[in-house]
């Protein structure tokens, strides 16, 4: 997407050898270039790269407040904190709160009073452990019950750009079925996709960020209506 530089680029692969996460203290060379990616893409939406990066909080908040702000939104409120731009989505983040609290649309939503708690977008006290930090295993093993997969990524995520996904997905050993291509709606280009062995797709969703869906509902809609029914893309 034209981040960085082709010899940034070059030189990371060459000092890297493939580990930008669990880099070596005595790999100068690897820490030196990962720091300059870190410096350029700075400031970057990682969701989304073309979006503005937009933050609710100063620089000078601290950590108490900023995990009040991501535990509820409308908690802004409690503190002086900044309101994101009317031109940012997630505007629109903060807003849902506000919206689904209103009792006329718990009302409307038939929502008995009392029966269920203030709603929250994201919550973080789910009592719950991460013990499946890879996926591999359990992926390998659904395919070879002859389970369907469509994997997808929006072309425009930073977070875990389509490449990852393309890498790890070559990690699996799978051959290519259907090469390559284009695949439309309403007769313009949506994304491109490639078949897989083992009944795996994967597309991309162009112009689609970290939840793809979110960006482009229709062209997402399209995509998993053709797959659910077994429809090419």
């Amino acid at each position: 997407m034209g981040l960085i530089s082709d010899e940034l680029y070059d030189s990371l692969q060459k000092n890297c050898n493939g580990d930008y996460i669990n880099v070596e203290t005595r790999n100068v060379l690897c820490s030196r270039d990962i720091s300059s990616f870190d410096e350029v893409t700075s400031g970057i939406h990682e969701p989304h790269i073309l979006e503005p990066s937009c933050e609710w909080l100063d620089n000078t908040e601290n950590s108490p407040r900023r995990s009040l702000i991501n535990k509820d939104p409308t908690n802004f409120l409690n503190t002086n904190l900044k309101l994101p731009l009317l031109s940012c989505r997630s505007y629109t983040y903060f807003l849902m709160g506000y919206w689904a609290n209103d009792d006329n649309v718990r009302k409307a939503l038939h929502i008995q009073k009392g029966s269920v708690a203030k709603w929250h977008r994201c919550t973080f006290n789910i009592p719950h452990k991460k013990d499946i930090p890879n996926s591999y295993d359990y992926l390998v093993n659904l395919s070879r019950k002859g389970i369907r997969s469509l994997i997808y990524s929006g072309d425009h995520d930073m977070k875990i750009p389509f490449l990852a996904t393309q890498a790890w997905i070559r990690s699996l050993n799978y051959s290519i079925v259907d090469d390559w291509r284009q695949w439309h709606t309403n007769d313009q280009v949506a994304g491109y996709t490639r078949t897989y062995s083992n009944q795996m797709t994967f597309a991309t969703v162009k112009g689609g960020g970290h939840t793809a869906p979110e960006y482009r509902p229709k062209e997402c809609f399209d995509m998993f209506s053709r797959w659910i029914f077994k429809r090419a893309l």
